[in-house]
């Protein structure tokens, strides 16, 4: 379904990843800054430039993509966007539209995009946070997915921007798409090229669900603090997945109708 190693690359003749050098625990080998750019086409559709500091990942973009005519932001988490709000890609690409997360012209669920003769759908996705989009290029199959869905692994949803819900309706949508073949390929916001999206997102979709009863499981046992009920599900975790699976329990006692505020405070 996926790669093991990924360094960017090609998820289609027109979809290009360039990787952001800033790898962790939560980026997996970093951000993937995706270019489209159609075969011929003189000009191009940067998603997320990536976070602020890598001068050198800047101008690698730039370099494969040519005229930028628009950069979006899948979302406002620093990793897609710093270099975009820290004014360091205005550096290199001077008087091109930016829009998403929070920029420029806010993006319509359905909106169509034109780049080289071909069109990125814009599709609302929440769930990772409240501003979360991915675009579907229909001719080619692709989904750009920002952290809606990664290459590897489930995303976090932090409570409170981060909504379970609202993720569970992403991937329907997503799911939808998949099973009508209109979704062949996703390319993730981290990670590598995904060549079996329905697999892949129902998987998704079975493990939030397969939480969300230990979570229940938990509660019936009368473990109610989120750090808790993370020792309890997760073990031991280093610090910075103990930060993510603990958003992610608010995320799911809220799902569930728990008072999360009260159990943060309490605990």
């Amino acid at each position: 379904m996926t790669t093991t190693s990924w360094q960017g690359g090609r998820a289609s003749d027109s979809v290009f990843a360039l990787l952001a050098p800033n790898g962790g625990p939560m980026t997996l080998e970093g951000t993937n800054t995706w270019v489209v750019r159609p075969p011929g086409a003189a000009e191009a559709i940067v998603l997320d430039p990536g976070p602020a500091g890598h001068p050198e990942h800047l101008a690698a973009v730039v370099e494969h993509a040519g005229a930028v005519a628009l950069t979006l932001l899948s979302h406002h988490h620093r990793d897609h966007s710093e270099a975009v709000t820290s004014g360091e890609w205005a550096q290199v690409i001077a008087d091109a539209p930016v829009r998403g997360g929070g920029q420029g012209a806010a993006l319509r669920d359905g909106e169509l995009l034109a780049v080289g003769g071909l069109e990125l759908e814009v599709l609302h996705t929440p769930g990772h946070t409240a501003d979360s989009i991915s675009l579907l290029l229909a001719h080619e199959g692709v989904l750009l997915s920002g952290d809606t869905v990664l290459g590897r692994g489930s995303s976090v949803v932090p409570w409170p921007d981060g909504d379970l819900g609202a993720y569970f309706d992403s991937l329907d949508r997503l799911i939808d798409l998949a099973e009508e073949g209109r979704i062949r390929r996703i390319a993730p916001g981290h990670g590598p090229v995904i060549t079996e999206p329905l697999v892949v997102l129902r998987q998704l979709r079975s493990h939030r669900l397969s939480r969300l009863e230990e979570v229940r499981g938990a509660l019936g046992q009368g473990i109610r603090a989120p750090e808790a009920l993370v020792a309890h599900i997760y073990g031991e975790l280093p610090r910075l997945l103990t930060w993510a699976a603990t958003a992610t329990v608010r995320a799911q006692l809220a799902y569930l109708g728990e008072d999360v505020a009260a159990e943060d405070h309490d605990g």
